[in-house]
């Protein structure tokens, strides 16, 4: 009998109290004990009303099964792997649900080097799970506060960008912390870093009320108004647990994650990562290849999810990877998603090119880009939809890595594949031609909701 799986694309999540239950947390918690082996690990937690809680139980459950347990408190998702990475942990363990609505949770398990576990090690902890052979450990671990794990993340920030030139620039910059976890930490390296910062949707709530967890370019109307108002340099949005940045230049136009990520590479890879490798994942916009082409350098192509890119970023020594969600991973601190180290990577390059946000992204190749989703009731469904898209028409060529990617010609691409983390399935799309672009999205779309609709 096939196990359900509990790992989706980015760590464990369910409605807590519904399929995420305190039986499960607190299996799951021994299970991952089971597989740390020993302490001490840290634990953070993102703005979520159910996080305290959630956080209380992993603890407990981990002292109990031997292991000694440090308390991050709330903190934005990056900062407890960093803390994971260089503070003395034996791994790392964040209670979030990242851009979930409000009445999820979740639990994603770091490594000791400060990335989320690899797939493998997730079906080894599953396997534990299932089993229930949990290891019994003698006596009962202690549990401490570590008041450092915010410190010693901003102090590592600051150290990887030009300060003094950023300091130098009084730059403004408008932020949307997202009522999210980010709320604690950007806005506080911005103003290390000599920025005006305008703050809004600045207050922890774990309902998210001013737009929602999840940053995208149709609810970020009033952070481009605020950016446009208050004459910004740029702006930014974080998502609920802060890895996930989405930008918008001086303009108050809103980009993708892959458009500000292939801005962020073509400026590194000129100024300190030379002839360095990009990883990212199968869907991301052919700006990227475009700009590494450019530079002399390959795009390695993963599946998506964050975890993909990161240990293939950690198996090659690569520097930088990005997503197209607005996941941009800097080597140099930590290979995770991390949307303040993003936020001053941006400060750096405005700083040391001298030019405007929205002047870099006319320099950048130009494409048109579409993003949809649609709700679906089963795995079934979705392996009909995407079987049905790769035998419409006929395509110059199609990548299986992760659902369907379909080339139709060498500038226009469609892709279909099952969303790791809700019952969706995720439409993406690119052309230099846009009516050829919408068409195709269009043609692509009936098929989906036919095949859906049987």
């Amino acid at each position: 009998m096939q196990r359900t799986r509990l790992f989706g694309t980015n760590g464990v999540r369910g409605v807590w109290g519904n399929d995420f239950t305190s039986d499960l947390v607190i299996d799951l918690s021994y299970a991952i004990a089971t597989y740390y082996k020993k302490g001490p690990i840290v634990v953070g937690y993102d703005g979520r009303k159910s996080s305290p809680v959630v956080s209380r139980l992993v603890r407990a459950t981990l002292n109990s099964a031997g292991l000694d347990v440090a308390d991050a408190g709330l903190v934005p998702t990056p900062c407890l792997q960093h803390a994971a990475k260089r503070l003395g942990y034996n791994g790392g363990i964040m209670i979030t649900a990242s851009h979930n609505p409000p009445e999820y949770n979740g639990i994603k398990p770091a490594a000791s080097d400060g990335v989320e576990i690899s797939r493998e090690d997730e079906l080894t902890v599953e396997d534990i799970y299932h089993s229930k052979k949990f290891a019994t450990m003698a006596g009962c671990g202690r549990q401490y506060v570590d008041d450092n794990v915010v410190p010693t993340y901003m102090e590592k920030v600051l150290s990887l960008v030009d300060a003094d030139r950023i300091r130098a620039k009084n730059f403004t910059v408008a932020m949307d912390t997202g009522n999210g976890a980010q709320s604690v930490v950007a806005p506080i390296i911005a103003k290390k870093l000599g920025c005006k910062v305008i703050v809004i949707n600045g207050d922890i709530d774990g309902d998210f009320p001013g737009r929602g967890s999840e940053p995208t370019p149709d609810n970020l109307s009033v952070l481009a108004e605020t950016v446009r108002n208050g004459r910004a340099d740029f702006g930014v949005a974080f998502d609920g647990d802060g890895d996930r940045s989405i930008f918008c230049d001086n303009n108050g136009s809103i980009y993708w994650g892959d458009k500000t990520g292939s801005l962020l590479a073509k400026n590194l890879l000129a100024q300190r990562h030379r002839g360095s490798e990009i990883v990212c994942p199968v869907n991301t916009s052919m700006v990227l290849s475009k700009v590494a082409e450019e530079s002399g350098i390959k795009v390695v192509h993963t599946k998506v999810g964050s975890v993909e890119v990161s240990r293939e970023m950690v198996k090659r020594k690569a520097p930088m990877g990005l997503e197209e969600n607005g996941g941009f991973m800097y080597g140099p601190i930590n290979e995770v998603r991390d949307g303040a180290m993003t936020t001053a990577l941006v400060l750096d390059m405005l700083a040391a090119t001298g030019e405007s946000f929205s002047r870099l992204v006319e320099k950048l190749p130009r494409t048109f880009q579409v993003k949809t989703k649609f709700v679906c009731s089963s795995r079934e469904v979705v392996e009909r939809v995407v079987k049905a898209c790769m035998e419409h028409g006929s395509p110059k060529r199609i990548e299986t890595m992760d659902g369907a990617k379909i080339w139709l010609d060498d500038e226009t691409w469609l892709m279909v594949r099952p969303s790791g983390t809700e019952p969706l399935i995720r439409m993406y799309a690119e052309s230099t031609d846009r009516a050829l672009l919408d068409s195709k999205v269009d043609e692509y779309s009936r098929i989906v909701r036919s095949k859906m609709a049987q």
